[in-house]
Formats: C-alpha cells, sequence, structure tokens
C-alpha cells in the first residue's frame, strides 16, 4: 500500500466537531488502501493562549519550559483525534515527537529537524495503525522537548513525509489551495492547479499565508510533492506544489502577491567611500533585523549617495535607534522613514523567457497613478514598493493586466 502524509492546521482542529470531521477524512482516505500517517497543529487559538500563560508567570520565561508548555497543544490535539478514529472503528495511535524520535538541533523556540527515526512509524503503519504525530516539536540531543517555531507543524509534515518516503503530503487548511491572489481583496482571484517551488517559495516569502516559506523549500530540498487541500471540501483537487518539469506554463505569471508589514528607510547624503554599506547593514544584522529591498543612488558631483532599504514595519523603532547612533561613524546627511508602504510583486517561471515583463508591470501601475518607489527583482519574480492607500487597486490591477482574472 502507498504511504501519504496528511497535516491538518489550526483552524481544522479548532472544535470538537471539527475533529470528528478531520477523523471523517482520515476514515474515507483509508478506505482508498493508503497508509496514513497525519501530523496535527494545535487547536485554533490554543498555543496564543499558551503564550499569554508564559507572559504572565514571567517577562523571561524559561526557553526550555516554553518549549514544554507550547508543544503541549499539539499533544492534546493529537490525542483527541487518535480516539476519535479508534471510535469510528480505525486503529489509531498518538506517538509523540519524543517516543519517534523527532531529534532537532538549534536554539529552544527555533529548532531545525535533523532526523526523524522512521522504523517505529513504520511498524505500526504496517499493521494497519493511523499514526498521529503532534508537529512544531522535537526532541534534542540533550532530550529536552523543542519546538520548530510558529507554524512549523507543515515543516514537520514535509520531514516525515521525507523520512516515510511518502507519495505526498497533503496540506489541510481553511482554504481550498493556492490562489493567484487573495480572493479577500480580488474577487477575480482563482484557484491554481499547480504551481512549481520555486514559485511557492517566493509567494510564500511575499506574504501568502498557505505555506511558511521554510516547509516549502524543505519540500523542494528533498523533492516532497505537497497537495494544499481544504478541510471543509476535501473532494477537491487543491493545489500541487511540484517540480517545474512537471509544469506546463500557459501564463507568463502565475500570481500576485503583496505585504503590509514593511516599512522604508532612506539615508539621504551618505559618504561614498568603501565600509560605509557594511556599517548601515552590520548593526541591523547583530539585532536580527532582516532588510528586504535595497537601491543605493550615487552622484558623480557630490561623491556622496543615497541608500534605501524596506525592513518589517515592527523593526523600524529599533532601526532607527540604531541608525542614530551611527550618523557620526558613516557620515549621512539625514535620516527619512515611511511606514506606510506595501510591497506588490508578481510571481512566475514563465517570465524567464518572456520579454517586456517589467513593461507591463509598469505601465499598469502607471496607467492608475500609483507611484513605483522601490523596484527588486530576481529570475521569476518583480517586486515594487508603493504607497499602502494603494495597495488593493495595484493587486487588482496586475492581476488583471496578466490575465490572471
Amino acid at each position: 500500500m502507498t504511504t501519504i502524509v496528511m497535516k491538518f492546521g489550526g483552524t481544522s482542529v479548532a472544535n470538537i466537531d471539527r475533529i470528528k470531521n478531520v477523523a471523517d477524512i482520515i476514515v474515507n482516505k483509508k478506505k482508498e488502501g493508503f497508509k496514513i500517517a497525519v501530523i496535527v497543529s494545535a487547536m485554533a487559538g490554543v498555543t496564543n493562549d499558551l503564550v499569554d500563560k508564559s507572559k504572565a508567570i514571567s517577562s523571561n520565561f524559561s526557553n526550555e519550559e516554553y518549549d514544554v508548555l507550547l508543544s503541549s497543544g499539539e499533544q492534546v490535539t493529537s490525542a483527541l483525534l487518535s480516539a476519535c478514529l479508534i471510535d469510528k472503528g480505525i486503529k489509531a495511535r498518538s506517538m509523540l515527537g519524543w517516543q519517534i524520535p523527532i531529534v532537532t538541533e538549534g536554539q529552544h523556540k527555533n529548532s531545525r529537524i535533523v532526523s526523524v527515526n522512521s522504523k517505529p512509524i513504520l511498524e505500526n503503519l504496517n499493521n494497519d495503525h493511523v499514526v498521529v504525530v503532534p508537529g512544531f516539536q522535537g526532541v534534542s540531543e540533550k532530550l529536552r522537548i523543542s519546538t520548530i517555531g510558529r507554524g512549523g507543524s507543515d515543516a514537520s509534515a514535509v520531514a516525515l513525509a521525507k523520512a516515510l518516503d511518502a507519495e505526498r503530503c497533503e496540506i489541510y487548511t481553511d482554504v481550498e489551495g493556492v490562489f493567484t491572489t487573495n480572493p479577500d481583496i480580488c474577487d477575480q482571484a482563482k484557484k491554481i492547479e499547480k504551481i512549481s517551488y520555486d514559485e511557492m517559495l517566493e509567494m510564500a516569502t511575499l506574504g501568502a499565508k498557505v505555506m511558511q516559506s521554510s516547509s516549502v523549500q524543505k519540500a523542494m530540498m528533498n523533492d516532497v510533492e505537497i497537495y494544499v487541500k481544504s478541510t471543509f471540501a476535501p473532494e477537491k483537487d487543491g493545489t500541487q506544489i511540484l517540480a517545474e518539469d512537471k509544469i506546463s506554463y500557459d501564463k507568463v505569471i502565475t500570481g500576485v502577491a503583496y505585504t503590509r508589514d514593511d516599512a522604508k528607510v532612506t539615508l539621504v547624503g551618505v559618504k561614498d567611500k568603501p565600509g560605509v554599506a557594511s556599517a548601515i547593514f552590520k548593526p541591523l544584522n547583530d539585532q536580527n533585523i532582516v532588510v528586504d529591498m535595497i537601491v543605493q543612488n550615487i552622484s558623480a558631483e557630490t561623491q556622496k549617495t543615497d541608500v534605501t532599504f524596506t525592513i518589517k514595519r515592527d523593526d523600524l523603532k529599533k532601526t532607527e535607534t540604531i541608525l542614530g547612533g551611527l550618523k557620526s561613524d558613516i557620515g549621512y546627511d539625514k535620516l527619512s522613514t515611511d511606514n506606510k508602504v506595501s510591497k506588490i510583486s508578481i510571481v512566475g517561471a514563465g517570465m524567464i523567457t518572456y520579454p517586456g515583463v517589467a513593461f507591463k508591470m509598469f505601465n499598469a501601475l502607471a496607467s492608475k497613478n500609483i507611484n513605483i518607489l522601490v523596484i527588486s527583482t530576481s529570475e521569476i519574480k518583480i517586486s515594487v514598493l508603493i504607497d499602502d492607500k494603494n495597495t488593493e487597486l495595484a493587486v487588482k490591477t496586475l492581476h488583471s493586466a496578466f490575465e490572471l482574472d
């Protein structure tokens, strides 16, 4: 029999009725003749509640105990789902990360999975059990419970699928798949049947919330095919995420993504000399501030340059403080910031072989009087920074311009 991994997110297991619905989906899949391993998230809201409890105890809550605390949410779900399957006549059991074990490395609260011992899971699968594993967690080499970062259940599912040599990994969520853009702001958005790892990685990084970018990267590295499906419409096909050579492209652009949590920072009149860029970005890196789009304009007459870059909006005050302390060292004239910007991106592997994509994008935005502040490109992506008030108009305009409606 073929093995598959099924992962159910927090909204899919938000309450007892939804857990029973998930159990029915698994029962129907079991009737199709599959061996099934299941990864579950905590019930919706549980993890946030546990985080709040940790803050109520201490502002300096132990990282080791934080992982023990947060991992309990997924453990509860795994027990409830396993018991529900048993009640429906299906042989099932839960297996916690330390029982398998799922071994991790790195810091607590943000560990990485390095190995999954597939033997005990395979033994149970071969005995016709459905194995239910709590996602988001494992055990360190020091035998301490560890977690792999918020949203890490997707990564758990991909790692398990690789370890079991599963045919595919099915990610069940509250949407029917990956859409060409957010249907909440563009009613012309449509579901994508197939998307490459590279495209999905770009879209996840750029704000599409269907999957975590790290999980997509792990799937790409291990060639694990992913099916994104809806828990509430499991009969529908969903979206396949797979290698580019398995996709036939009929459109240049696959989707339009956007983020609304960016801020723009500009250092005006920076001295144009070696080492200045390093002096600007090293202290930001030391404070774990992620820098995205970077533009530098050099004036031949004044021997000075303007440096513009984007960061996450939450990091703006910290960035202003850091750069303010560097003014005498760097020698810039003025620090300018803008936290009312958004990043709009078009993504598509098809643009590699099609000329004029950038012109078409810029022309479409110009037709709506949308000014471009910063531009960033890669082989399969073009991103622009615009005024936040134009976000929805820009998304709809580009979605239409590239015939995605």
